[in-house]
């Protein structure tokens, strides 16, 4: 009678890794299919409907400030107490509802945020900001 060799536990023990696989690929389809993006980052931007029909182009309130903080409003140089004033003026003479910034690049933003202010404080709700190249 032939006797059986005993092998040894080390090569019997074998962990199966098929179970643990599946519920690792599970676990991700999961996460994958209930994860939201969240694109509210950035600034939105406010198109006109596209079918909008003007008889009558709007005049725009048109304002340029220079590098070195110089107002332009209405072909003259403003100071920027007086903006609220001139822009009231502006808005008596002309029926708008928008103003359109140019600043130059290296203006301070604190002056370019007074005049938005300024502007809205006057009655403008549509205010754009343009950013001049210095040259």
């Amino acid at each position: 009678m032939k006797r059986k060799k005993h092998t040894s536990a080390d090569d019997d023990a074998q962990i199966d890794m098929t179970p643990m696989l599946d519920i690792v690929f599970i676990m991700l389809i999961f996460f994958i299919v209930t994860t939201t993006f969240d694109n509210s980052k950035g600034l939105s931007a406010n198109r006109p409907p596209e079918n909008q029909n003007t008889s009558e182009p709007s005049k725009a309130l048109s304002i340029r400030i220079d590098a070195d903080g110089t107002i332009h409003m209405i072909g003259r140089i403003v100071d920027i107490r007086r903006v609220v004033a001139n822009t009231q003026t502006f808005l008596a003479e002309n029926n708008t509802t928008s103003a359109a910034i140019q600043a130059h690049e290296d203006a301070e933003h604190g002056v370019v945020v007074d005049v938005m202010d300024q502007i809205k404080q006057a009655g403008i709700e549509s205010v754009s900001v343009l950013v001049k190249k210095g040259s």
